[in-house]
């Protein structure tokens, strides 16, 4: 492993560890709340752990004893790590050329050869056009091309992303996206993120945290087609019942029985999920006739549009249905009506 990084924060009730690969991209995924910063902000020096230690290419970053005493510290601009933040966060009486020189700058280069580096790396975000325009000259997609030249003009042995599209308009987002692929290949980066596009277009594997622990990682695709998460869930548009598995489907500690199709072999009680698409789901005012072994009574929560059809909302679970079938069914929230979905539509596998 390039970075190999161990760490506990008590009063963010973090506790985790994570290994990054030498040309490897991993997208950090989870609620808000669940440390996913706590961890870029320990591993860049801006916040030191209660225990833990970090190595970057056989470098030791820190290494804190239980005694919260440092036997190593290194500090924040030594670590050959970049941060980048939502915000570009770009010096205002700067060009964007010589916001990009900085960098280089300060570790030593001369004037000349930073600003060389400069205009290579704006060349390479495809920004070259904003040279000699100041940050308030600049749109946001224009200053955020701009702040992933200046980080990568440091050339870190690690970049650390912070929602590096979050505050950009979605119009913009997409070319963003897209150049991030391109520059980011074949060097180790930690990109944390809320959006599934982030993680399918830039990352090789992807890190479910929550409540400051890793509940899930493996691969993009792995993630989000099998989620043992409920958030992975949730970002991958599935509906999921976790409980233990009873022979025939998943009961959950609240009583709900999903049956379904184990794809793996199963034992009796084994903790397992159930997975199943909210575009597999009918929606019924009444239970319909012929006792349906996936019939679910529950009460609807909210309507939302989710492309040409009206994704219908519950406490836990969701259905796509068609406009048509919102005003026939005169489905609004607080209505109780009852899910049903055939167990050939849903997969079990163990959590």
């Amino acid at each position: 492993m390039a970075f190999e990084f161990t760490a506990t924060v008590g009063s963010r009730g973090m506790d985790l560890t994570l290994g990054i690969g030498d040309q490897e991209v991993v997208a950090i995924l989870g609620p808000n709340g669940a440390g996913k910063s706590t961890v870029l902000s320990v591993i860049a020096g801006l916040m030191r752990p209660d225990t833990g230690n970090a190595s970057l290419d056989g470098r030791v970053l820190f290494d804190v004893g239980r005694s919260g005493t440092p036997h190593a510290w290194v500090p924040a601009h030594a670590r050959g790590v970049a941060l980048l933040a939502q915000e570009p966060l770009l010096f205002p009486h700067l060009t964007a050329l010589d916001n990009v020189a900085f960098g280089p700058r300060s570790v030593g280069r001369s004037r000349s050869e930073s600003r060389a580096l400069a205009g290579r790396w704006l060349a390479e975000v495809d920004a070259t056009q904003y040279a000699d325009r100041k940050p308030s000259q600049l749109s946001g997609g224009q200053a955020q091309r701009i702040a992933v030249a200046r980080a990568l003009a440091t050339d870190p042995q690690l970049l650390l992303l912070d929602e590096p599209l979050a505050a950009l308009d979605v119009a913009v987002a997409p070319a963003v996206r897209q150049m991030l692929r391109r520059v980011l290949a074949n060097r180790p980066v930690i990109i944390v993120t809320h959006d599934v596009l982030d993680a399918l277009l830039l990352a090789d594997r992807v890190i479910v945290v929550d409540q400051g622990h890793v509940v899930e990682e493996g691969s993009t695709t792995q993630v989000l087609a099998r989620p043992r998460s409920a958030f992975a869930a949730r970002i991958a548009g599935l509906n999921m019942v976790r409980g233990t598995f009873d022979g025939h489907g998943v009961r959950s500690s609240g009583g709900l029985h999903i049956e379904g199709l184990a794809e793996e072999p199963i034992r009796h009680g084994e903790r397992a999920v159930a997975v199943f698409r909210p575009s597999a789901v009918s929606v019924y005012r009444q239970p319909p006739g012929g006792s349906p072994r996936n019939a679910i009574d529950v009460t609807i929560t909210d309507l939302e549009p989710h492309g040409d059809q009206v994704r219908v909302r519950t406490a836990d679970l969701s259905a796509d249905v068609t406009a048509a079938a919102v005003a026939d069914l005169d489905l609004v929230p607080e209505s109780p009506v009852v899910f049903t979905v055939k167990a050939s539509e849903v997969a079990i596998y163990c959590s």
